[in-house]
C-alpha cells in the first residue's frame, strides 16, 4: 500500500492570519509540521497543498514539495483531493498544518488502520480528555464511537450530555477527536464531489459529510500529546516550548563534547 501524507495549508485565518508562515522559532510553522510528518515511517512522501503562492515559496525554501490549489476549496479535504488527483497513491493522510508537535507515530497509526481494515474507506483518531473545561470548549471536538470502533457522531457540543450532572459528567465518559484523517484515494475523490451536508455546515466539521452520506469512519484511541495552533497566544507558548527544548539539547550536546 502506497501511503502519502498531505498537509493542506491556507494563508488566511480568522484568529491568526498567515499563521502557517509564522517564523518566531527560525522555522515556518508549517515547516515544523512537515518535519514531524517526515519522521513518520509509513508515508512514502509528504506534500503540502497550498492556496497561496507565498506558502509555495516558503515550502520551496525548506525543500518541501508543494502543490498550488484553488483558493476556493471549501475545506482542507477538498484541497487535498485536488492536490492528489493525479498522484499514484492508495492511502492519503490528512495532517493539519498547525500541528507542529504532532507525534509521528499517530500519523502511522491512522494509516495503519486502513491498511489493516481493507473495507474501511476512512479513519481518524481520538483521545481522552484531561479535564471538564476541555469538554465544554467548542473548539475541541467531541467524538462518539460505537463498539465496532466506527464513529457515530462528532460535535462541538458536549456529547454525551450527562443529564444528571447538567451537561458534563465523568471525564472518562468523553473522547476528544484529533484532527487527523486517512482516506483511500478513491473514497477521497468520491466524498469531495458530494455537496456539503446540513450538519457539516452547522457544526463546521467536514467529517460529518461522510457520516451523513452513510460512510463508515474507523476510529482508534491514542494518547493525546499536543494541541494545534489556533491563536497568537498558543503560538507564543509553542515558541517558548520549542526554544526551551532547543536550548536544553544544545547544552546536552556541549556537555557531551567536553
Amino acid at each position: 500500500m502506497k501511503v502519502l501524507a498531505c498537509i493542506p495549508a491556507r494563508y488566511g485565518s480568522t484568529r491568526f492570519p498567515a499563521k502557517v508562515l509564522a517564523k518566531d522559532t527560525g522555522k515556518f510553522l508549517i515547516q515544523h509540521t512537515w518535519e514531524r510528518a517526515r519522521a513518520a515511517k509509513l508515508p512514502e512522501k509528504v506534500i503540502i497543498a497550498a492556496d497561496d503562492e507565498r506558502i509555495v515559496a516558503a515550502a520551496e525554501s525548506f525543500g518541501a514539495e508543494c502543490i498550488l490549489t484553488s483558493p476556493d476549496c471549501p475545506s482542507g479535504t477538498d484541497r487535498i483531493a485536488e492536490a492528489v488527483a493525479d498522484i499514484d497513491i492508495d492511502i492519503i493522510v490528512n495532517l493539519q498544518a498547525d500541528e507542529p508537535e504532532i507525534d509521528p507515530a499517530n500519523i502511522d497509526k491512522v494509516a495503519q488502520l486502513l491498511i489493516d481494515n481493507p473495507d474501511a474507506p476512512m479513519a481518524t483518531l481520538a483521545a481522552d480528555f484531561k479535564n471538564t473545561a476541555q469538554i465544554s470548549d467548542p473548539n475541541i471536538v467531541k467524538a462518539i464511537i460505537g463498539k465496532n470502533n466506527q464513529a457515530i457522531y462528532f460535535s462541538r457540543s458536549v456529547i454525551p450530555y450527562d443529564r444528571e450532572n447538567s451537561g458534563v459528567g465523568n471525564v472518562k465518559n468523553y473522547l476528544r477527536h484529533l484532527g487527523i484523517y486517512a482516506y483511500r484515494k478513491d473514497f477521497l475523490l468520491k466524498i469531495t464531489k458530494l455537496p456539503q451536508t446540513l450538519l457539516e455546515k452547522i457544526e463546521k466539521l467536514e467529517q460529518l459529510r461522510a457520516i451523513e452520506n452513510g460512510f463508515a469512519i474507523l476510529v482508534t484511541e491514542v494518547k493525546h500529546t499536543c494541541d494545534g495552533i489556533d491563536t497568537p497566544d498558543q503560538y507564543a507558548k509553542f515558541v517558548k516550548r520549542y526554544k526551551k527544548t532547543a536550548e536544553r539539547l544544545k547544552t546536552k550536546k556541549e556537555t557531551h563534547e567536553r
